[in-house]
This record gives structure tokens, C-alpha cells and sequence, in this order.
């Protein structure tokens, strides 16, 4: 089975006129590998999964499978709040050659803990790869209880979590009740070297979009225990990290690789582009890292 581990980009999907931007997507999917980064996640909540449409989901998959061309692996978005639709998604996409799946627990809807279950045990179930269940209770309301992740973890395709709580103590305790074998991602830029000390492996990053060389370093020092290192990357890091997240993601994101010419700042509504403050916040900290002059 493919492991899973370091710094793992949450991609944008670019917009061009409305469009999905192939091209850019291309290159930044290329940028990536070129700059270290351990593996992809298309089409997530960062690649705007809920205002794409189907065949557009379906497209941005491939081409990033395409591109990889198995250098890195791929983990598609297929989460959904049906876990028909889901099911639905994640068995089109296992075709298309991703490595694994993350999906979300249902949004909205607010199961309890017992439908938790029930969903990831029929998704797991309908389909033949990895699953990465997304644990983000702050965009859905509902989060995973120790207990069900613990169950979850016996199953044999569920192999990990992105874990995006912000509970560093959440890590100790699921390494002990799901095993030191099931990979644990973090989900937040900001606490990912933290969280690794506690016994995760990696992050699914959305700042490794604008500084994939230097997030790639820091989930490498990680890796091989050098935590004075990936403090002292952290640390140039960490304003980035702030900026990113002072609007509503992906807008800041965007507009820092628009400045840096990677793609254009669009989005589409609800989204919209960051208030002025952010903006200045995001020009600041891609100036402190060279990223722009």
C-alpha cells in the first residue's frame, strides 16, 4: 500500500473566465513535484470541491493523476454529505488512478456518532482503495469521537486521518487506540510541526501551494526527528501561515500565487476575493520569504 507522509498539497484549482484553468493546474501540479512536495490532494475543500461541478471534479482529478504520473501519490477529494453521492464520487475516481480518497464526515446534516460510522463503513464497503477520512468538525459541524475513529481504523482500507481539530492531545490518544500504523495528517498549517511531535507523519498543506520547497524541508526535518530544524522553518514560515488564513480560504491562497504569477486570483461565489487587510497581510509575508519582490 502507498504511504502517506510529509508535506502533502491541498491544491487550488485555478479559474480562468470561469473555467477551470488546465494549463495552470498542469503546472503547478509539476511545480510541486519539482519542489519536494511528498504528494496531492486534488479537488478538497482548497480546490473548491463544492462549486465544481461533477465532470469538472472528475477532470481535475485526472489530469493531476496524469501529470504525477505516479512520481507522487494522489489522493482525491470525495466527500460529500450523502453517503450515496459519496459512494458515488469516490468509486469514479478510484477509476481515474488515485492513489486514495479523503472524505469528510457529512456536513449539515449533523449524523451522530452511530451514522458516522454507518457512512464510512458503507463507503469503505462500496470501494477498493485507501481511505483518508477528513476529521474538520469547524466546517462541519459534527467531528469524529475517539471511539468511532477507533473503530473506523480496524477497517481494512481506512488507513489514516486529516486530522484538522487543532486537539494536538487527540494525536497521542489515536496513535495508542487506532495504532501506530494508521497515518496520521495534520490538517492545520500552523500546529503540523507540533502535531508531528505528538506522532503524526505529515500535513495536507495549504500554504505548500505558495512555499512548497520550504514546507516540503520542514515535514522532511520531521520525519527524520530534527525538530530543531523544522522549528526554525516553522518559525520563517509562520507569518505565511497567519496570512493564508485571515480570510476565507481559498481567497488569501489565491491571491498570494496570483502575485506570484502562478494563476488568477479568481474564485467563485460564495467565495470572493480577501478584504484589503489580508491582502496587505499576504503581500508582507511573501515579501519576508523572497516569494515576491
Amino acid at each position: 500500500m502507498t504511504a502517506f507522509s510529509g508535506s502533502i498539497t491541498a491544491l487550488v484549482t485555478p479559474f480562468r473566465n470561469g473555467a477551470v484553468d488546465e494549463a495552470a493546474f498542469e503546472a503547478l501540479v509539476e511545480r510541486q513535484i519539482a519542489a519536494g512536495t511528498h504528494g496531492l490532494v486534488p479537488v478538497g475543500t482548497t480546490g473548491e470541491s463544492a462549486t465544481l461541478t461533477d465532470e469538472e471534479h472528475e477532470k481535475v482529478v485526472r489530469l493531476c493523476v496524469k501529470v504525477a504520473n505516479g512520481r507522487v501519490p494522489v489522493i482525491g477529494g470525495a466527500g460529500s454529505n450523502e453517503t450515496a453521492y459519496s459512494i458515488s464520487m469516490a468509486q469514479r475516481l478510484q477509476d481515474t488512478g488515485v492513489d486514495a480518497i479523503l472524505s469528510v464526515t457529512g456536513y449539515y446534516n449533523r449524523p451522530s456518532q452511530a451514522g458516522l460510522l454507518a457512512h464510512y463503513t458503507a463507503l469503505h464497503d462500496a470501494t477498493n482503495i485507501p481511505i483518508i477520512i477528513y476529521n474538520i468538525p469547524a466546517r462541519t459541524v459534527v467531528g469524529l469521537s475517539r471511539e468511532t475513529m477507533a473503530a473506523l481504523s480496524k477497517l481494512d482500507r481506512i488507513v489514516g486521518v486529516k486530522d484538522a481539530t487543532g486537539d494536538l492531545a487527540r494525536v497521542a490518544v489515536q496513535r495508542r487506540e487506532c495504532g501506530k500504523k494508521f497515518v496520521q495528517l495534520s490538517g492545520e498549517d500552523m500546529t503540523a510541526v507540533g502535531f508531528n511531535a505528538m506522532g503524526g507523519v505529515g500535513c495536507i498543506s495549504v500554504t505548500s501551494n505558495v512555499a512548497p520547497e520550504l514546507c516540503a524541508k520542514m515535514q522532511e526535518a520531521c520525519l527524520n526527528d530534527d525538530y530543531v530544524t523544522a522549528r526554525e522553518l516553522q518559525d520563517r514560515l509562520a507569518p505565511l501561515h497567519d496570512a493564508l488564513f485571515t480570510d476565507a480560504s481559498p481567497g488569501p491562497v489565491k491571491y498570494a500565487m496570483s502575485l506570484m504569477g502562478l494563476c488568477t486570483d479568481e474564485l467563485r461565489l460564495p467565495m470572493v476575493a480577501p478584504s484589503d487587510a489580508s491582502k496587505a497581510k499576504v503581500k508582507a509575508a511573501l515579501s519576508e520569504l523572497g516569494l515576491i519582490g
